[in-house]
C-alpha cells in the first residue's frame, strides 16, 4: 500500500481499497466494464487528481515518498508526470475531459500494478499478488 500511495489521488484508504478489491475473484461484463467495479470507481476518482500539473510535490505527498522505499518514489514520480502528460495529449487532440480521464484512470491502473508488484526492499514484506 505504501507504494501505490507514490501517486497522486490515492491516499491510504484508496490504496487499501484497490488492494482488497483487487484481490477479490474476477468478473467479467460488457467491454465497457470490464472487471471490479469498486477498483474501476476508485481509478476514476484518483485519475482526476492527474489533470492540473504538479511542479512540485505537496508535504503530504513528501511524507508518504519518505514511507516508500526509493524504487516507488522514483516510479510514483514517473508516474505521476506520464499520467499528466498523458492528460495533455487527450486535450490536445480535443477529446471529452470524462473520456480522457476514463482512459487516465486505466494507465493509472497499470501504474498500480508496477508498483504493487515492485519486490519488497530491505526490512519490508511483499505479498504476492492474487492470480
Amino acid at each position: 500500500m505504501r507504494n501505490l500511495e507514490c501517486l497522486r489521488g490515492i491516499s491510504t484508504l484508496t490504496a487499501f481499497g484497490l488492494a482488497v478489491e483487487i484481490a477479490q475473484s474476477r468478473s467479467q461484463g460488457p467491454i465497457t466494464k470490464p472487471g471490479n467495479g469498486h477498483a474501476r470507481r476508485l481509478s476514476v476518482e484518483a485519475a482526476w487528481h492527474h489533470r492540473q500539473p504538479c511542479p512540485c510535490p505537496s508535504s503530504l505527498m513528501r511524507q508518504r515518498w519518505a514511507q516508500a522505499p526509493p524504487a516507488a518514489q522514483a516510479r510514483g514520480d514517473a508516474g505521476n508526470r506520464g499520467l499528466h502528460e498523458r492528460w495533455l495529449v487527450y486535450l490536445e487532440h480535443r477529446k471529452r475531459p470524462v473520456t480522457a480521464n476514463v482512459a487516465i484512470a486505466r494507465e493509472l491502473a497499470g501504474w498500480c500494478w508496477s508498483l504493487a508488484t515492485m519486490s519488497a526492499g530491505p526490512g519490508q514484506t511483499h505479498a504476492t499478488p492474487a492470480e
